[in-house]
C-alpha cells in the first residue's frame, strides 16, 4: 500500500513527510493503522547522530498505539480490530534473556537499528525507490506500519490512544527505572535528574513506591512546577543547587536512589549524580548519550569506599506483556497520571514543530495524533 511517513535522509536534517510504500504482513506479522505516536527524545538522537544508523532513509517513531487491520499467518493472540500498543523492544520468549525474565534484553534487540524485519530479514518500507530503516523496527511516524507480533501488546478499548502510546516506551522506561531498576523502597529519598516524559514517569514510580522525599532536578522552571504537581516534594534547577538542600533535608544521608533521565547523557553527569547518592545507594543511568562517547568522570575512591552502585537501564527493566497492561491498570485506578503528561498533540506534518517544542522545554510529552485524513 501507499501511505506517508516522516523520514530522515541525513544527519541534522529536518523530518520530511512524504510518500512511502508499505508491504503487507507475512507470517508472524500484523499491519496496524496508527492512532497516536509519542515524540520521544530517542528519535532526536538519530537526527544528531548520537545513535548512529547504518544507512538512510530512516522512518522515525518507536512509541505508538493503533488498531490491527491485517494479520499474517501464524500470528497468535492478535486479531483484526484489536487495540494495541507497540513495544520498542521485541520479546521472543525463547532466548536466554527472555528465559530468565529479562525480556527487555531479548536477543532480537540486536537488530533494532538494522531495519530488517524479524520474520525474514527483508524491508517492509520503501521511499523514493530505496529501502527504509524503521526506528526500532517500528516507525510509528506513519499512519500505517507492518510489524512482527513480538512487538505488539493488546490493550483494552477503553484507553485513549494518545495515552496508550506513552506506555510503549517513555512511561515504562521511567516508571521501571524507579520501581524495577532502582528498586525504590518506602521511606527512600530519591533524586530524579531531568523531567521529561521519562523523568516524570520515574518521579511517579518513586512516589508510588512510597519515597519519603522526591527531588526533581531540571533547568526549566515550568517543568519543575509540573514535577511538584506530579508528586515531587522539592524541585531544583541543577545538581549543584540541589546538593546542600538535599544534605540538610536528609540529615546528611543524601538519596538512597538517584535516577538520571536527562535528554542527552554526558559523562560529566555521573560524578555529581553520585554525590547526590547515599552510602550504599544506587545511581541509575536511564538517559542515552552518544554511542561513541567513552568518557566518564568518576571519583573511583569515593565510589568504592562508599559502596555505591552505578546501574545501566533499558526499558526500565520492564516485561512489555506484563508491565504495559499493569501500567494501564494503574492509570484506570488513578494511580498513574498519563493525561497530564501529554502536553500537546500535533499532526504528522507538524513533527518538526513538535521536536522544537521538546528541545525548548515546552513539553513533557508531545504526541502525534492521526486522523481519518491520514488514513
Amino acid at each position: 500500500m501507499k501511505t506517508k511517513g516522516a523520514l530522515l535522509w541525513g544527519l541534522n536534517e529536518p523530518w520530511s513527510v512524504e510518500e512511502i510504500e508499505l508491504g503487507d504482513p507475512v507470517a508472524g506479522e500484523v499491519q496496524i493503522r496508527m492512532e497516536a505516536a509519542g515524540m520521544c527524545h530517542s528519535d532526536h538522537h538519530i537526527v544528531t547522530g548520537a545513535t548512529p544508523m547504518p544507512s538512510y532513509p530512516v522512518m522515525g517513531g518507536h512509541e505508538g498505539s493503533g488498531v490491527i487491520t491485517k494479520v499474517g499467518d501464524g500470528v497468535v493472540g492478535l486479531e483484526v480490530g484489536d487495540h494495541v500498543v507497540l513495544s520498542f523492544i521485541p520479546a521472543c520468549g525463547q532466548c536466554p534473556s527472555c528465559a530468565i525474565g529479562q525480556s527487555n534484553l531479548c536477543d532480537l534487540g540486536a537488530g533494532l537499528l538494522s531495519g530488517q524485519a524479524i520474520s525474514d530479514g527483508s524491508y517492509r518500507m520503501q521511499a523514493r525507490g530505496e529501502n527504509v530503516i524503521p526506528m526500532c523496527l517500528l516507525g510509528t511516524f506513519s499512519p500505517y506500519m507492518t510489524v512482527n507480533q513480538t512487538q505488539v501488546v493488546k490493550i483494552g478499548e477503553d484507553i485513549p490512544f494518545e495515552l496508550a502510546a506513552l506506555v510503549g516506551c517513555g512511561v515504562p522506561t521511567g516508571w521501571g527505572s524507579a520501581t524495577h531498576i532502582a528498586d525504590v523502597k518506602a521511606g527512600d529519598s530519591v533524586a530524579v535528574i531531568g523531567i521529561g516524559g521519562v523523568g516524570m514517569s520515574a518521579l511517579q514510580g518513586a512516589v508510588a513506591s512510597g519515597a519519603r522525599h522526591v527531588f526533581a532536578i531540571d533547568p526549566v522552571p515550568w517543568k519543575r512546577e509540573q514535577a511538584l504537581k506530579f508528586g515531587a516534594t522539592h524541585a531544583y534547577a541543577s545538581i549543584e543547587e540541589a546538593i546542600v538542600p538535599i544534605m540538610e533535608i536528609t540529615w546528611g544521608r543524601m538519596c538512597q536512589k538517584t535516577i538520571i533521565t536527562v535528554g542527552e547523557m554526558t559523562g560529566d553527569l555521573v560524578d555529581p549524580s553520585l554525590t547526590l547518592t547515599a552510602k550504599g545507594g544506587k545511581c541509575v543511568v536511564t538517559a542515552m548519550g552518544y554511542m561513541a562517547d567513552m568518557d566518564v568522570k568518576l571519583n573511583s575512591f569515593l565510589f568504592s569506599m562508599l559502596q555505591k552502585d552505578l546501574k545501566g537501564n533499558i526499558f526500565g527493566g520492564c516485561n512489555a506483556r506484563v508491565d504495559i497492561p499493569n501500567l494501564l491498570d494503574l492509570y484506570r485506578s488513578g494511580q498513574l497520571n498519563l493525561a497530564d503528561m501529554v502536553t500537546r498533540t500535533y499532526s504528522l506534518e507538524q513533527i518538526n514543530e513538535g521536536y522544537k517544542d521538546m528541545l525548548d522545554g515546552k513539553n513533557i510529552r508531545g504526541v502525534i495524533r492521526y486522523t481519518e485524513a491520514d488514513w
